[in-house]
């Protein structure tokens, strides 16, 4: 799993709202967008806050089943 990853979700406030697969989800999502590992992609700012922002809404929306899932930060 990656660090960046960890270290953005909390930073942002986010860590304690996915678990072990989410967070490995966010990871491969993030790889599958800019074909590089994920912590690379964001030391390269390849993802920007938008878009990890987008991402983590995916995949709690797909977790949870919910239309949408706010977060507010």
């Amino acid at each position: 799993m990656s660090r960046m990853v960890r270290s953005l979700l909390r930073m942002m406030g986010l860590y304690e709202l996915t678990d072990h697969e989410d967070r490995l989800e966010i990871d491969r999502e993030i790889e599958r967008r800019t074909g590089v590992s994920c912590d690379e992609a964001i030391e390269m700012g390849l993802i920007g806050r938008d878009e990890f922002l987008s991402i983590v809404q995916e995949i709690l929306r797909r977790k949870k089943g919910r239309k949408e899932v706010e977060l507010y930060i």
